[in-house]
């Protein structure tokens, strides 16, 4: 038997060197920010080499389109990026967005 983990997405990714880390979260069926929104709970973290993160982006965007095709997904018109580069050693990426219109429990790969 394999272990399968469940995310509601991905949080942070962190690159140093030719390291990346994807943080996976889920949403606590018990905490709840000020706002009444559950909390987001990490749960796994994501480890790759710069070159196994660019393939597994390419197989996910790959996904992806496959689900557009579908009608599964639709997709938004691209928004301008509100966060800085991650190209450099160190730097975070979030999955959060201000503004967003969607509501705040939905999850943040899919706004």
């Amino acid at each position: 038997m394999h272990v399968e983990i469940y995310t509601d997405g991905v949080d942070e990714i962190t690159v140093g060197g030719s390291i990346v880390r994807v943080d996976l979260v889920s949403l606590s069926p018990t905490e709840r920010d000020a706002n009444n929104v559950p909390k987001k709970v990490f749960r796994q973290r994501l480890i790759f080499s710069i070159e196994a993160f660019a393939n597994s982006v390419e197989v996910m965007q790959n996904a992806l389109q496959g689900l557009v095709d579908a009608g599964v997904v639709q997709r938004n018109p691209a928004r301008p990026s509100m966060h800085p580069s991650a190209s450099q050693a160190g730097d975070r990426v979030s999955a959060e967005t201000p503004n967003n219109p969607r509501p705040t429990n939905v999850s943040t790969n899919f706004r």
